[in-house]
């Protein structure tokens, strides 16, 4: 069984940076891809970026482009959201998922149990 922690939530000014950590235990996260979700209040859970277990480049929504860096540590089974240039309409929990696939949060089989994300204008 997968289990995934994530690390690294809080409260940041607008225009900030917050790093984003999961940790996953149970099975080595080199073996499947794994995404970052969210989800504000009252809102269906949304894409962020999803990297393939391959490596290569992570594929973003067009809504964190150029301000989020997706990255993963296969050795130390971990992956990373850098999130830089924070606005309010970041706010959300925060989702490590993986064992999926694509945007559709839907297909993924392990969950994160959430951080808060908290912008402030």
């Amino acid at each position: 069984q997968v289990q995934l922690v994530e690390y690294g939530g809080g409260l940041v000014q607008a225009g900030g940076s917050l790093r984003l950590s999961c940790a996953a235990s149970g099975s080595a996260n080199a073996d499947f891809n794994m995404g970052w979700f969210r989800q504000a209040p009252g809102k269906e859970r949304e894409f962020v970026a999803v990297i393939e277990w391959r490596g290569g480049s992570p594929y973003y929504s067009d809504s964190v482009k150029g301000r989020f860096t997706f990255s993963r540590d296969n050795p130390k089974n971990t992956i990373y959201l850098q999130m830089n240039s924070l606005k309010p309409e970041d706010t959300a929990v925060y989702y490590c998922a993986g064992g999926g696939s694509g945007p559709a949060y839907t297909r993924y089989a392990f969950w994160g149990q959430g951080t808060q994300v908290t912008v402030s204008s």
